[in-house]
């Protein structure tokens, strides 16, 4: 009873924060953050009242469920933009920038963090110091695939945008593996080429495999149902099947095998939207259906965020040096690549603004450090943890902005706000009849 209560909540004022900050004209996934910190543990938790918001965060990691299935559907979608034939336009383009941009962080990062490890010594370690520049490589999708849908985000920007978020998991999943890898090795005194080389690559390549067989199983089930709502229904589960599936963990020899969920779910949205001929109606159904699920999802994100991490100023200098200069990096890497692929001048320019946004591939793995690292793990986190409060609450309207610099969102035409104009008096008419 608690748990519906607590969801309800969570969701209504999701929904009203957006019309709230409707004056600020700021995108809805930032009210449903700003939402998410009101009824978390530091604002209306507080009152302890069962129910009406979060009274810790562990309260708060009893609804990892729903961010986990949101995050599948948000992978599926994105899937969808790795279709054929807008891949034979913008495919090199999106490999060379989603792999470029996200090393030129990783690196801007690193040199940051050495810099500071000079001058603070001990308490910023270079083990710290190496993590916190892989950790810089990912990027969000969700906040970019919700502003992009929010405001029908069409044209150059958008046609590469999502592709280069999704290739950019693949190579963060990589450079973590690696750098954390190496951190695990000088903190150790051993390296372990298993853990560094071997096992993110099987990651990453089971997890494109095992997404791939379950895109074509979903087609071939497909055909067994003629309705509509049947095959809806099947394409649904298919995703929470996959997000299940994808949370597996098992060891083969000395080797521990896991699967990326954003990665299998990209690739089970990538499969089937190019096999599957009723794909493009299935996949609009699904996003009418996922709506309220990813507003609850960024309410229960913005809910997690921990305000606590401002009491520490030592993390507060950190985590501002890792946003200026992951920020930077992003930047000069999707500009300089963009423009050695060729991409358009407006691509160029406003791409890296569009990728700032970070928090669940990044909050995943500051939580493999934590659990590793002892003292240094619970700094990490909290740095990232502060750089995702900024992200979270800033990123996306910086992303919605460079979108219209692009005329990636246009305004709304004088004929759809005329029309809106007459329904709503056209109601008002009715109401005084009645």
């Amino acid at each position: 009873m608690t748990a519906i209560l607590a969801i309800s909540v969570a969701l209504i004022m999701g929904l009203l924060m957006t019309r709230i900050l409707r004056p600020l004209k700021l995108p809805d996934v930032t009210a449903y953050l700003i939402a998410g910190v009101l009824i978390g543990p530091y604002v209306l938790g507080r009152l302890n009242i069962p129910g009406i918001g979060f009274v810790s965060t562990s309260d708060v990691e009893q609804y990892a469920l729903i961010s986990n299935v949101a995050l599948g559907f948000i992978a599926f979608t994105i899937g969808n933009e790795f279709r054929l034939s807008q891949l034979k336009n913008i495919g090199r383009q999106a490999m060379i920038v989603g792999i470029a941009e996200g090393l030129v962080a990783s690196l801007c990062v690193n040199i940051a963090m050495f810099v500071l490890h000079i001058f603070l010594g001990a308490k910023l370690p270079i083990t710290t110091a190496i993590t916190l520049g892989a950790i810089a490589t990912a990027t969000a999708p969700a906040a970019t695939l919700m502003v992009v849908r929010q405001y029908k985000a069409k044209g150059k920007l958008t046609d590469i945008l999502l592709p280069v978020v999704a290739l950019d998991d693949a190579v963060a999943l990589m450079v973590f593996a690696v750098s954390f890898g190496v951190a695990m090795a000088l903190k150790d005194g051993a390296f372990n080429m298993t853990s560094i080389l071997v096992e993110p690559f099987l990651e990453i390549v089971l997890s494109l495999i095992v997404g791939a067989f379950m895109g074509w199983l979903l087609t071939k089930l497909e055909t067994l149902f003629n309705s509509n709502s049947n095959r809806l229904s099947l394409t649904i589960a298919f995703v929470f099947l996959t997000v299940g599936i994808s949370m597996l963990e098992f060891d083969v020899g000395g080797v521990h095998i896991q699967f990326s969920s954003l990665l299998v779910c990209m690739m089970l949205g990538t499969i089937f939207c190019n096999i599957c001929p009723l794909s493009e109606d299935l996949m609009e159904k699904s996003d009418r259906w996922t709506a309220p699920l990813f507003a609850l999802f960024f309410v229960i994100s913005g809910a997690e965020l921990e305000l606590s991490v401002f009491s520490d100023i030592s993390i507060v200098i950190i985590g501002i040096v890792y946003i200026v200069f992951r920020c930077i990096g992003k930047y000069l890497g999707a500009w300089s690549s963009a423009k050695a692929a060729g991409c358009d001048s407006v691509v160029q320019k406003y791409l890296g603004i569009t990728l700032f946004p970070q928090a669940g591939v990044a909050l995943g793995m500051c939580i493999t450090a934590a659990a590793k690292f002892g003292a240094e793990g619970a700094m990490i986190r909290n740095i990232v943890l502060f750089s995702v409060l900024v992200y979270e609450l800033v990123g996306p309207s910086m992303t919605k902005w460079a979108l219209k610099k692009t005329g990636d969102i246009q305004p709304k035409s004088a004929e759809v706000i005329n029309r809106r104009a007459m329904k709503l008096q056209e109601a008002e008419e009715k109401k005084k009849v009645m």
